[in-house]
């Protein structure tokens, strides 16, 4: 056996560290990309590109290390930990989401820090310490063999600049060449990923911010020119047949969380009915019923699903309008409802600061906010994310019943939340049988949302504001995401779970009661951002002059597609996913598509104008006819002393401001006065 060097390993022994850190590194974030990311590799080119996208960066990255002379070892071991807690963090965050972590997604965790420790925790595994395992291997070197290594070398740092560079325009450029425009078109981050890596990619995307803050500050009156030709363009006038049929009437939203379509009117194996109550909704002639409504959330989830049903407009690509985009100037539902006489009002059983909804709700123009503060949050009380949805409903009646009518308002649900796992008090209903704890408990977590909504139907009754009240319910995103896909697969009964039968999971349901109108099942596609002009017009108030993207669910005229945030769309002929054209009946892939290509170019114009909106911050400069603009600062959400049991700990950090024993109608409406 040859002796160990150690005068050559004292004078080269920084670049051999410095190259067994690159390699390790580079080796183990491929492993990671085959393992937990299902980036849809096509081809030789994209498996390559795969392969080479984590060097480039691990070049650069651990080069700069080598521009130090005591400190080598030590800057490398701190960026191999840096860069390997970022990649463990899109491993967690990608196997809930199906997603990637971007900065906007950073900056709302000191907004919702505190809520997600179960569903974080239930996303970790024992053997993810296997992605630190170069950490401690670097360490060891370290400790041992390169212990006496303080020599640096700036040479060498040009060379593995020039290298990492050349590496990166190579990717670059064959990314380009299977995926042409990558960088201008993209707004999947699954290509951006695939093609590039997750560390450009987190390159990529601070540029990106950098952009979008800029753009606000250099639009113009100007700009919004060609936002409103293309919405004059593209509107749905009102079925004459519906218009109006609604004037006057309260309106009430509930939320139904992480709540899908393939849950409506399933069985479970013994015979029982997972949502027996929605299913005789779905069945009733007095309610509109749209089986084939799609959800187009993206980072944001619950709150971009609010952002799209009160503003038909289209979510951010990256980050959530609720964090980002509060500042902004929106024409909401409550502001517009406002000018004909409603009185706004959110129910939500988690803190009021959670997705900065106590800052947005101004923005939208919201009177009242009956946050956790308002309700009983006791440890038997709460679970996941907030108050249980039976008590949530049975303590909010007495607060719908003290506002002022015609009142326009939102109830968000919270128990069907991911992971879906129920006290045992609560439910007696069985768990599903595939074997996935997750999809097994999502049957259990949905029957007690339906019995939950049943209760509050009921209590509308008896209170006699169901008959004067139009109630719309919706799914607000996907509960189970693609990683999940093998056990949906079962209780889908397919082999498998396709590209056309992954984007048809992402129906999510729709009712629309009216009282004394007559529904029935509607097989018309549609989304969440064709909610708001649909409502509006059943309430006589024709939407032609308010910048929203939507199209009127009952109109005539009504298009018959739905787009998702990344681009992908689904109409009943054809599925657009990752940029491949299906038959919507067979899942066939369809290589050359007329149709898919025209509506895929309709797609990105959409988004690219609803993108113009938000972005730019463009309705500041709108001002529709009849309209009364928000000011934000009018309005503020001050708990009165109504808080009954002791904070959760686990729901939020923030102070409580008052809490008592107990509360009454009488101190709510002197609150709503004020």
């Amino acid at each position: 056996m040859k002796k160990i060097n150690l005068h050559q390993i004292k004078n080269n022994g920084h670049l051999v560290f410095f190259s067994i850190a690159v390699v390790l590194f580079w080796l183990k974030t491929y492993t990671a990309y085959r393992i937990e990311f299902t980036l849809g590799i096509d081809n030789t080119l994209q498996e390559f590109l795969l392969f080479i996208n984590p060097l480039s960066s691990a070049l650069f990255f651990f080069g700069l290390a080598l521009l130090f002379k005591r400190s080598t070892k030590l800057i490398i071991i701190i960026t191999n930990f840096i860069l390997s807690f970022l990649l463990y963090a899109n491993i967690a965050y990608y196997r809930f989401f199906s997603d990637f972590i971007t900065v906007p997604v950073l900056m709302s965790t000191k907004t919702n820090a505190g809520q997600l420790g179960d569903s974080a925790l239930s996303l970790m595994s024992p053997y993810d310490i296997f992605y630190f395992t170069d950490f401690f291997i670097l360490i060891f070197l370290a400790f041992t063999l390169y212990k006496k290594v303080t020599v640096e070398n700036k040479k060498a740092f040009k060379v593995v600049l020039l290298f990492s560079i050349t590496i990166f325009l190579f990717n670059l450029g064959l990314a380009e060449k299977d995926r042409p425009q990558l960088l201008s078109r993209s707004f999947d981050r699954n290509y951006l990923v695939k093609y590039l890596g997750a560390y450009n990619f987190t390159i990529y995307d601070v540029i990106q911010n950098i952009k979008s803050s800029g753009q606000r500050a250099l639009a113009d009156s100007s700009d919004i020119t060609e936002v409103e030709n293309y919405r004059k363009a593209n509107y749905t006038g009102a079925n004459p047949e519906y218009f109006g049929k609604a004037k006057g009437m309260n309106v009430v939203y509930v939320a139904m969380e992480s709540l899908q379509s393939f849950a409506i009117n399933y069985k479970m194996p013994d015979g029982q009915e997972v949502t027996p109550f929605l299913n005789s909704l779905a069945n009733d002639k007095g309610t509109f019923y749209f089986e084939n409504f799609f959800h187009q959330t993206g980072q944001g989830k619950t709150s971009d699903a609010e952002f799209l049903m009160e503003n038909g407009l289209y979510p951010m690509a990256q980050g959530a309008v609720f964090v980002n985009k509060a500042q902004n100037t929106y024409h909401a539902m409550p502001a517009i409802l406002k000018g004909y006489g409603y009185y706004s009002a959110s129910f939500h059983g988690n803190y009021k600061t959670f997705w900065n909804r106590n800052v947005m709700y101004k923005a939208l123009g919201y009177d009242q906010f009956f946050d956790a503060d308002y309700y009983n949050m006791t440890d038997e009380n709460t679970k996941n994310y907030g108050l249980k949805d039976k008590p949530f409903f049975t303590e909010s009646m007495p607060l719908l019943e003290s506002l002022p009518q015609p009142f326009y308002t939102k109830f968000m649900s919270l128990s069907n939340h991911f992971p879906f796992e129920m006290d045992p008090e609560d439910t007696d209903f069985p768990a599903g049988e595939t074997g996935n704890k997750v999809v097994d408990q999502y049957f259990q977590a949905a029957h007690y949302m339906d019995e939950a909504i049943e209760q509050f139907f009921n209590d509308l009754k008896a209170s006699g504001l169901y008959d004067n009240t139009v109630i719309v319910m919706y799914g607000d995103h996907y509960g189970i995401s693609e990683n999940h896909n093998e056990a949906m697969a079962q209780v889908l009964g397919v082999d498998e779970v396709t590209p056309a039968i992954s984007a048809g999971l992402q129906r999510v349901p729709l009712f629309i009661h009216v009282p004394g109108l007559e529904g029935g099942v509607q097989s018309q596609y549609g989304a969440q951002v064709d909610v708001r002009s649909t409502i509006l017009h059943l309430l006589g108030i024709d939407t032609k002059d308010f910048m929203e993207l939507g199209s009127d669910l009952l109109s005539k005229q009504h298009r018959n597609w739905a787009l998702f945030r990344n681009g992908d769309f689904v109409t009943p002929e054809v599925v657009s996913v990752k940029g491949k054209c299906y038959d919507a009946e067979t899942g066939e892939w369809l290589e050359n598509s007329d149709s898919c290509k025209e509506i895929s170019d309709k797609v990105n114009i959409e988004l690219q104008m609803s993108d113009e909106i938000v972005y730019k911050d463009l309705l500041r400069f709108y001002h529709p006819e009849g309209y009364t603009p928000i000011n934000p600062s009018d309005y503020e959400y001050i708990a009165p002393k109504v808080n009954k049991g002791p904070k959760n700990e686990d729901s939020t950090n923030e102070p409580k401001e008052e809490s008592t024993e107990g509360t009454s109608e009488e101190q709510v409406e002197e609150k709503i006065e004020e």
